[in-house]
């Protein structure tokens, strides 16, 4: 391939992305809180795919635009949501996972994914049918990412 054509693929993605992020961000009806918390989740992901590809000063921004998403939204998920709904478990996962993969804080990745892990555990009695599945799913992808993390840092 000539370096234009990869020059075009790589932009192209990005730009695929970006135009998924605005479109997001200008649907976002933030009256309904947990379709926020959803849409900032997505951003946030969004930004993190894009940050495992970007390079130097385009790498920090997106991992600025990636975390500050995720803050959002956590800080909406601790105000307005149970710690065993699917939406809350999900964005908890992914941002323990930015902490971890991209901004290599494995402790604060552990912490993150470990307080969402027992906070939904105390309330699993109150989880309803419809999400039971989803919710347990996370759990276990979050205790799976804890038992991953922890082995990881103990062989180090």
């Amino acid at each position: 391939m000539e370096k234009t054509e990869l020059i075009q693929k790589v932009v192209g993605g990005r730009r695929s992305a970006w135009r998924v992020i605005s479109s997001f961000e200008q649907k976002t009806d933030t009256s309904d809180k947990k379709l926020h918390v959803f849409y900032l989740k997505m951003k946030g992901d969004y930004f993190r795919y894009l940050a495992e590809v970007a390079c130097d000063d385009d790498q920090k921004q997106t991992i600025d635009n990636s975390q500050g998403a995720y803050q959002e939204a956590f800080h909406i998920s601790k105000k307005e949501m149970q710690p065993t709904h699917p939406i809350g478990l999900g964005l908890a996962l992914n941002f323990s996972v930015l902490y971890y993969e991209i901004l290599n804080n494995p402790e604060l990745a552990c912490t993150l994914a470990k307080t969402a892990f027992d906070e939904a555990l105390a309330e699993l009695d109150t989880l309803n049918e419809d999400s039971c599945k989803d919710s347990t799913l996370i759990m276990q992808l979050l205790r799976d990412n804890l038992a991953l993390w922890t082995s990881d840092s103990a062989g180090e």
